[in-house]
């Protein structure tokens, strides 16, 4: 259980359940679409499976997502209530660029870059046919990792897929982050030699067009 405030503020009641350590990225994950355990463990990657599981159950218990068995598996759905929390999210992550801008080494992972990433694939933009970008980083200790994009679906891979790769970034992590978080953008990273991709020239035009930036990207920041 999390805590009780004894307090009738809906402010107090609404945090007893959502102020748990973990609770509104798991719910960051589902209000963005993902539905399955796994898909949701690649979201919050360093969440252990026990503790999402927990995290998971006390959501549906409260009414916020719903368990949903069917021919898919079972999937975790966000409730009317779940559904609301998306502006509360969408809020919080805006104030977050706006006045807490600075990034720890700790907190550049590329396993949750990629999995963002790969949620924001521009479709129209990607070639029809199968497309893997490769990225190998200079400042992670898994430093190599693959998108797969194929038929309208995507796959993140952290080891080597093994088919040709179209086009390969290298950079630091925290340049890629700068740029899908709209700190920078793809032009100047390029320009300045802090990302570069190895590819045709037609590719290395047409990259940065087959990836949306974060959603909260467009957020302005202060002077």
């Amino acid at each position: 259980m999390g805590a009780t405030y004894h307090q009738f503020c809906p402010v107090a009641k609404a945090m007893e359940v959502l102020d748990e350590r973990w609770t509104l990225l798991v719910m960051r994950e589902i209000v963005l679409g993902t539905e399955h355990f796994n898909d949701l463990r690649r979201g919050v990657p360093r969440m252990s499976p026990s503790l999402l599981s927990q995290r998971l159950q006390r959501l549906t218990r409260a009414g916020i997502i719903e368990r949903v068995e069917d021919d898919d598996g079972v999937r975790y759905v966000p409730t009317e209530a779940g559904r609301e929390l998306r502006p509360v999210i969408e809020a919080l992550g805006a104030w977050g660029v706006r006045w807490i801008p600075e990034l720890g080494d700790a907190d550049l992972d590329p396993h949750l870059l990629l999995w963002d990433m790969h949620r924001n694939v521009a479709f129209d933009a990607t070639p029809k046919k199968r497309t893997v970008v490769a990225f190998q980083f200079d400042d992670v200790k898994v430093s190599d990792w693959w998108i797969v994009i194929d038929s309208g679906d995507v796959d993140v891979c952290d080891a080597d897929p093994g088919y040709p790769v179209t086009a390969t970034v290298r950079g630091p992590l925290r340049e890629l982050i700068k740029v899908h978080r709209g700190d920078t953008d793809w032009r100047t990273a390029l320009r300045s030699g802090a990302l570069n991709i190895d590819a045709s020239e037609r590719v290395r035009r047409a990259l940065p067009h087959w990836f949306r930036p974060s959603m909260f990207s467009a957020v302005p920041r202060p002077a």
